[in-house]
């Protein structure tokens, strides 16, 4: 909690004040410059809707991500510096926007012009450090009123537009913020708390509080209280223009009644905070938005009722008065929230308002990109314009349930009593799923108590891994059908849609590696399991309307990569429950038959698309526009929507049966020793072979053969190979734990290109010849031999670091040679399997650029040839041979 001592003197403090909403209130008014000058160069350069729409979003989407790492800075360098600094790297993007002659340009520009929308986070750590904790409220709430900024925007730049164009118009915003980095640079102070600092702390110091769910808790307040606000902001002049039937003036004016509430009595928001607590004026934010989105939800209805004579017949709907009364309403309660959330920050972090505000501004900004887009695609599935709040209202309850939860869990029933606890328990484990002892080495230990509880864990580990490869390879089978259901998508955008996933996945695996030893085994396989419903709701949403813009797509597809980030945590946290010799069975078996999820994503999806397997909930299908089933209908969203109650049965028994184990725990400093050894990147680069090439070949193959033998529907046997390599990985793992790891890995890869030959060996030529039965039968060659190189790689990790620490530290610190060989191992097995799962990405990608560029396939299989026999080299010298360096 922050002190109430030693406060600057007043006159400093509204220095800094106005100094930072003045500064913010600029920032604001550049990130929505789009808004207006948007309308010219859609003109200008030929725009159509989607890519006005996703030019307009970029400056929200990186002023939102870009204020975690903004927040850590303004922490480590001070307010003053990185304000000014901010101003004026976002005046320089404005300006270069000016010699934009491309589209390609325009979204670059957009890019360093949304940097404006990060100052939000650095004045509120800035602001806060000023007051004392019973004034920050009111300061952070008059700062937040700089919101006002769009305001400004949309009332001066129109005219600007009409005198100077949109070049001279982005030149005076770009001179205006410039000359206002200078003088924040001039004038400003540095604020107290950076000034008595001495060194700036730890990286690792300024995000532990992120490991806290209270954070996550004040992020999805700030998800509906500022990105809701962003999002009706946008979406409100349509929605009236096309339910009320007003004019643009008119609409524009009745959103005002919404947007300018929700901006300046953020300030009274603040006050309120200060004087009768953060936490009541959020019940009452979210109380009151739950009353109003309920009627706003309410979409027009006609009823008749069978009377005494006849039919008597009425109406129910939400006429423009009380809309507008309740429009003004929400707008009203969602400032206040806003200003209540950010009380909260300083008060519970007082040392980290910047990183933690940081993340909860990125979740809010987050929420003003993903909103709209949202929005549209409901409006488009269940074809009622109250759909978007129907949304909101799910999303405030969600918000309201939580905090309640919350606040009972710390035993603070009253609203205005004062917390006896400010740790908000949301995440904190019962006794008896923490394991504070735990000797799987020790074999009375394993065989009285360790095997049951390993064996228990590993059970619920691997359907929660099965479910997040299934979501993980959706698109594997969306884009085989999109062509034949109206999507006009070329074969190059269907090969991004499918190597997408693969793509973030294996981005995500880098940090989901070190997640289990900073949250704990139980908490993180619930956390990343249940995280899979949001691409699987929003996939069951786009996929029914082929009009479904492609970025829309392209952004589905990057969130499917949580199924994929999931495997590195998942294998992590087993590989600490099992000893020794038993851990490339169990990894074995977590890996192989979670591995599953493919070929049962493959297997289930063409059968739940082709009937209404879910009824009517699910929506209306798709009808087959060409090919031998046109006139078929098709319910593609059931692909993904079929998943749905299994990811929630699958989190609560991950939440409720597994354990957390209390020596497994350790920072990022402790793993990130990994970078530094050698075998790690060896380890990479030969598992980028193995698993890479498994999950590259199942988002591929489909597509693919599709491609080489249009007369095979691939649909009917794709699942075959992801099966076949699933099952084989158990096989690879028991046999490194027989016969040795590196030799089962060196004899493998020499299958693995034997097989690539078998496969070149079948393809048609120039569109003829060639065997589909050879060729599928090589390529089920190729999956069982990537299944079992995955066991044995992984075999041989945890022997490579036992051994490399036994040598380090002999073998008189047994103790301490397992607890940092386990560390180590379980860090590298997230990581390297998070460099093999761009195999998914790269293969599907040398596909098409292989077509595109000779009209074959052939030189990426010749490529995958010349890879595996490196790999064979490899693991020669460094694993197999007599006197290698690191036998296994």
């Amino acid at each position: 909690m922050s002190a109430d001592t030693a406060s600057p003197p007043r006159s400093q403090q509204q220095r800094a004040l106005g100094l930072s909403t003045l500064a913010f209130t600029l920032c604001f008014a550049v990130w929505t410059i789009f808004s207006i000058i948007g309308v010219r160069l859609k003109q200008e350069f030929g725009l159509s809707d989607t890519q006005l729409g996703l030019l307009m979003a970029t400056p929200v989407l990186t002023g939102s991500i870009s204020r975690l790492l903004l927040g850590i800075w303004t922490d480590r360098f001070g307010g003053r510096r990185v304000f000014s600094l901010l101003m004026l790297v976002s005046a320089a993007c404005v300006y270069l926007l000016t010699f934009a002659n491309s589209y390609a340009m325009l979204l670059l520009a957009a890019l360093g012009v949304g940097l404006a929308g990060g100052g939000f986070i650095v004045g509120v750590a800035y602001t806060s450090a000023w007051y004392s904790a019973g004034k920050q409220g009111t300061a952070l709430g008059i700062f937040g009123a700089g919101n006002v900024g769009a305001a400004i925007t949309n009332f001066a730049a129109p005219f600007l537009l009409l005198a100077m164009g949109w070049q001279g118009t982005a030149l005076v915003y770009a001179t205006v913020l410039a000359l206002a980095g200078v003088a924040f640079w001039f004038l400003a102070k540095e604020d107290p708390q950076h000034a008595q600092r001495r060194a700036p702390a730890p990286l690792k110091a300024q995000l532990a509080p992120l490991a806290e769910m209270r954070v996550w808790r004040f992020s999805l307040y700030y998800f509906f209280v500022f990105g809701g606000f962003v999002a009706l902001a946008l979406w409100l002049p349509h929605y009236l223009m096309e339910v009320y039937g007003l004019g643009i003036a008119a609409a524009g004016m009745v959103a005002a009644l919404y947007s300018v509430p929700a901006s300046l009595f953020r300030i009274l928001g603040g006050v309120m905070s200060d004087r009768i607590g953060a936490r009541r004026v959020m019940y009452w934010t979210l109380g009151v938005s739950a009353l109003c989105l309920l009627v706003l939800s309410y979409p027009p209805s006609r009823f008749v009722v069978d009377g005494v004579r006849g039919e008597v017949g009425f109406s129910l709907g939400t006429p423009l008065s009380l809309f507008i009364v309740l429009i003004f309403v929400l707008g009203f309660f969602m400032s206040l929230g806003k200003a209540a959330v950010f009380k909260h920050i300083p008060v519970y972090y007082p040392d980290h308002v910047g990183s933690v505000g940081g993340v909860v501004g990125m979740v809010g900004g987050l929420g003003g990109f993903l909103l709209p887009l949202t929005f549209g695609m409901l409006n488009d599935v269940v074809g009622i314009w109250q759909s978007c709040f129907m949304l909101l209202f799910v999303v405030v309850i969600a918000a309201l349930a939580w905090m309640h939860y919350a606040i009972n869990r710390a035993d603070n029933k009253s609203w205005g009593r004062t917390p006896r606890s400010t740790d908000l328990p949301e995440l904190a484990a019962p006794r008896s799923l923490v394991l504070n002892e735990w000797h799987p080495e020790d074999e009375t230990f394993w065989q009285t108590t360790g095997a049951r509880i390993a064996r228990r864990n590993l059970w619920i580990s691997i359907p929660n891994l099965l479910l997040a490869f299934a979501v993980w390879s959706i698109w594997s089978i969306l884009v085989v059908r999109m062509p034949q259901l109206g999507f006009g998508y070329s074969p190059n955008q269907l090969f991004w849609l499918a190597a997408l996933p693969s793509l973030s996945g294996a981005t995500l695996r880098i940090f989901y590696s070190f997640m289990v030893p900073i949250f704990g085994g139980r908490r993180w396989t619930a956390i990343s399991t249940a995280s899979l419903l949001l691409p699987c709701l929003w996939i069951g949403m786009a996929v029914q309307n082929p009009d479904t813009p492609y970025s829309v797509m392209l952004i589905l597809a990057l969130l499917c990569g949580f199924g994929g980030g999931n495997f590195a945590s998942s294998m992590a946290n087993i590989s600490f429950f099992y000893p020794q010799a038993k851990k490339g069975t169990a990894m074995g078996l977590n890996a192989g038959l979670g591995n599953l999820g493919v070929s049962a994503l493959q297997l289930i999806g063409p059968l739940v698309i082709a009937t209404s397997a879910l009824g009517p909930l699910a929506g209306d299908p798709l009808i087959t526009q060409q090919g031998v089933h046109a006139g078929d209908p098709v319910w593609l969203q059931n692909a993904a929507l079929i998943w749905v109650p299994l990811i929630v049965i699958a989190a609560l028994a991950a939440w409720f049966g597994m354990n957390d184990i209390a020596s497994a725990k350790s920072s990022f400093r402790d793993q990130a020793v990994i970078f530094k050894r050698l075998h790690n990147w060896l380890m990479s680069w030969l598992y980028l072979g193995t698993f890479g090439s498994f999950i590259g070949f199942a988002a591929g193959f489909p597509l693919l053969s599709n491609m080489l033998f249009p007369a095979v529907d691939p649909t009917r046997y794709a699942f075959l190979g992801p099966l076949v390599g699933a099952l084989a990985r158990p096989l690879g793992g028991m046999l490194s734990d027989r016969l040795g790891g590196a030799r089962v890995t060196l004899w493998n890869f020499a299958l693995m290109a034997l097989g690539v030959f078998g496969v070149l060996a079948c393809l048609p030529e120039q569109g003829q010849g060639g065997s589909f039965l050879g060729f599928f039968a090589m390529f089920m060659v190729l999956f069982v031999a990537t299944g079992i190189g995955n066991g044995s790689t992984y075999r041989m990790v945890p022997v490579i670091f036992f051994n490399q620490r036994r040598n380090a530290l002999g073998d008189d610190q047994l103790d301490q040679v397992r607890t940092e060989a386990n560390r180590e191992s379980a860090a590298v097995l997230g990581f390297i399997s998070a460099i093999a799962a761009y195999g998914g990405f790269f293969i599907p990608k040398a596909y098409g650029t292989a077509t595109d560029m000779t009209g074959s396939v052939a030189p990426a299989l010749y490529g995958f040839i010349f890879f595996y026999l490196s790999c064979m080299a490899l693991t020669w010298w460094y694993y197999a041979r007599r006197n290698a360096p690191a036998p296994c």
